[in-house]
């Protein structure tokens, strides 16, 4: 394997972000994907993602975009607050 075949570490935003109450959950996937489920409704939400900096850019497979930013490890997502779950 030569140092171009190295795979990359993924974002540090990649992974589950909740809100404080646990009815939305948004993955972000190191593909550049996301998949946000609401309540019992798995992939309410599906589309990409691009971050810049602190900034992130969404489009939703139907077109709709929307942004995020990440301050203080907190993502401000439109009129969403969430938080990054660690799992052990």
């Amino acid at each position: 394997m030569t140092s171009n075949d190295t795979p990359r570490d993924p974002h540090p935003y990649v992974g589950m972000w909740v809100t404080a109450d646990g009815f939305i959950r948004q993955e972000l996937l190191p593909n550049g994907r996301y998949d946000e489920a609401r309540g019992d409704r798995r992939s309410a939400y599906t589309g990409s993602y691009t971050v810049t900096g602190n900034h992130l850019d969404y489009v939703d497979d139907t077109g709709f975009t929307a942004t995020g930013d990440v301050r203080d490890g907190v993502l401000f997502h439109e009129h969403l607050v969430l938080y990054r779950e660690f799992r052990p």
